[in-house]
């Protein structure tokens, strides 16, 4: 299981819609790690004044590494992410995130950064076992 869901917001979802707020919590509390590196990145958004901000070290372990993917893999928890930060988020190599102001999103860097060009002019042959 990817997310530890308390048997509270469990109940919530069975009845009914979960709100962001309590949806982002339950990410933040499961995948502290992501949480560490999509934070990391929006304050470096935010600090920066930039329209893409970057973080490109690779995680300590496969565990780590696990909940960037599951993080960043899930429709839901990237869109959750997304929403409350108020940037889009893109992922490259099983660690490298990139935020975006939505005004840069389909701009040129963001086009460079998710196009197949972009993917393969990041990868080193350390990162093909990620």
């Amino acid at each position: 299981m990817s997310l530890n869901v308390s048997p509270d917001l469990l109940a919530v979802a069975e009845r009914g819609e979960v709100s962001d707020a309590e949806f982002v919590d339950c990410v933040r509390t499961s995948l502290p790690y992501a949480w560490q590196v999509v934070s990391s990145v929006m304050a470096d958004l935010g600090r920066d004044g930039a329209d893409v901000a970057d973080h490109e070290v690779p995680p300590p372990s496969e565990t780590e590494r696990g909940q960037l993917l599951r993080a960043l893999a899930s429709d839901a928890i990237r869109g959750g992410l997304e929403r409350h930060f108020g940037a889009r988020l893109a992922f490259q190599n099983c660690h490298r995130v990139a935020a975006f102001r939505f005004g840069a999103v389909g701009g040129e860097r963001y086009q460079a950064f998710v196009s197949p060009r972009g993917q393969l002019l990041n990868q080193s042959p350390e990162l093909r076992n990620c």
